[in-house]
């Protein structure tokens, strides 16, 4: 009896070779891909903290404290701010929101009480804040994150 050995080709060598190759380069396409997402995702996600989020917290405020004639637009310490009037006890108060150089603030006084913008609580870092009024009863906010990024914001004042 003789047995007979099978002859090895050099495709038996090079075919599981080449498929490794094709693995390993679409397995580092899928990575490469996938990091670009996540670095996309994070700087959308850092634009939503900043902008939008002050954006939301203002609006928030706005729409808690829309009485009549409770909000107008002002400044304090040649900043441009939003101010709130509020009375409790037979007192008037007033909230603040503004930027102080590269942060937005919150600062809540009694009425007629000498204050600075230093004075105010920290929200959040920005570079820019602006306030406008298109109408009597609309607000445009806008505001810009570290990056440039800008967020803006229309808030109807419905009881003016």
């Amino acid at each position: 009896m003789r047995f007979q050995m099978k002859r090895k080709h050099m495709i038996d060598f090079l075919f599981p070779v080449a498929l490794f190759f094709v693995f390993a380069l679409s397995a580092l396409a899928v990575i490469l891909f996938a990091t670009r997402t996540y670095q996309d995702t994070t700087e959308h996600s850092a634009l939503n903290y900043t902008a939008r989020t002050s954006l939301s917290y203002i609006s928030e405020k706005l729409h808690q404290n829309d009485a009549d004639g409770a909000i107008e637009l002002g400044s304090l310490d040649g900043n441009d701010a939003v101010i709130m009037k509020q009375a409790y006890e037979n007192e008037t108060y007033c909230t603040y929101i503004y930027a102080d150089g590269q942060e937005l603030k919150e600062l809540f006084v009694k009425e007629g009480t000498e204050v600075s913008a230093a004075s105010g609580r920290t929200i959040l870092k920005v570079q820019d804040f602006t306030l406008t009024q298109p109408a009597d009863d609309l607000i445009r906010i806008s505001c810009s994150d570290e990056d440039g990024r800008e967020a803006a914001a229309f808030i109807s004042i419905k009881s003016d």
